[in-house]
């Protein structure tokens, strides 16, 4: 599916904060207000000397259980504002966060183990390729390599499709296509949540724009999704060069930083570098996390097409927004 852009419809940087905070509960130094969060978050944002310089245009959000707090769509080379928060974009690998919440919802939080360990990417299936816009589940499966099973990597991590789309054939969705596979999804997810598959495949086919994304994130900050009962559980370890010996066959995070893998999201945990976040970052650039706390939630918001690291070059720019918003400095 081609992908559509909408072009904003303002040049420049726009910014929505509410108020709030008050004093810190011991009558010392007053707490952040979400303005003063906002502020240094946009300043972060726009900036071009940090890590979100480089991946000019995009979209970038924060907001809490209830609602946006921070919104900016900073602009391009061309200096016209080229991503908003509805526009549609292939998400990538963002799509495990959404397919992995709506089994934990389908199966009310009562996972097998074979589940945790497909939603994991323990599975050894690791052949995956890709899928065709016009099959279903079953017939992706059937596809290429697809469907082949590696005895060499069952039980270790291995990052890629294949893990979901065979779960997804296991529990019976095997007969769906590309628009019954978006309308199971919504069945638990809420009908709420705008989204559509180009091509059926659970673990990066879905196309959906930032609002509707921040609207599952808010479910899950609001424990309205059983997902939110299980951030960061069952994690595994995912860097071959760190993970004790054998766990661990293949990551795309750089192999500088140790991240865990939890049922279809990352744990941002590296030791020296991380803050603890959940996330789910497309290859495209598309970025939506939860923060540690799960206090907030945020998107980064683009479609990059240029060439591989598209998606950690926005967790970079993300989680300098995140730490703008949380301390209330700008990075």
């Amino acid at each position: 599916m081609k992908n559509s852009f909408v072009a904003a419809a303002s040049i420049g940087v726009l910014l929505t904060a509410c108020g709030g905070g008050g004093a810190g509960g011991d009558g010392g130094t007053p707490a952040l207000t979400d303005a003063q969060r906002a502020a240094a978050a946009t300043i972060t944002a726009q900036s071009s000397s940090n890590a979100c310089g480089p991946i000019r245009p995009f979209y970038w959000e924060i907001g809490d259980r209830s609602a946006a707090l921070a919104t900016g769509s900073v602009n391009g080379a061309s200096g016209t504002a080229v991503y908003t928060a509805a526009t549609p974009m292939s998400i990538a690998s963002a799509s495990k966060w959404l397919y992995s919440s709506y089994v934990v919802q389908k199966q009310n939080a009562a996972l097998s183990d074979s589940d945790i360990k497909f939603l994991t990417f323990r599975s050894g299936y690791t052949n995956f390729t890709s899928c065709l816009p016009g099959q279903t589940v079953d017939s992706c499966v059937n596809y290429l390599d697809n469907g082949v099973h590696s005895d060499a990597t069952d039980g270790r991590f291995d990052y890629g499709g294949g893990h979901m789309q065979k779960h997804a054939s296991v529990i019976g969705l095997g007969a769906l296509d590309s628009a019954s596979l978006a309308v199971e999804l919504r069945s638990q997810l809420g009908s709420d949540v705008g989204l559509a598959y180009s091509q059926p495949q659970p673990a990066g086919g879905v196309v959906s724009t930032a609002a509707d994304y921040a609207r599952f994130l808010r479910k899950l900050l609001g424990a309205d999704l059983k997902m939110a009962t299980m951030l960061g559980s069952h994690a595994v370890c995912t860097n071959p060069l760190t993970c004790p010996a054998g766990q661990a066959v293949g990551t795309p995070v750089p192999s500088a930083e140790s991240w865990h893998y939890s049922i279809g999201h990352w744990v941002e945990d590296d030791p020296v570098v991380g803050d603890g976040a959940f996330s789910s970052a497309g290859a495209f650039g598309f970025y939506p996390w939860i923060d540690a706390s799960r206090s907030y939630y945020g998107v980064v918001a683009r479609h990059d097409l240029s060439g591989s690291g598209a998606g950690f070059a926005s967790v970079f720019c993300g989680r300098q927004i995140r730490k703008a918003w949380m301390t209330g400095v700008s990075q």
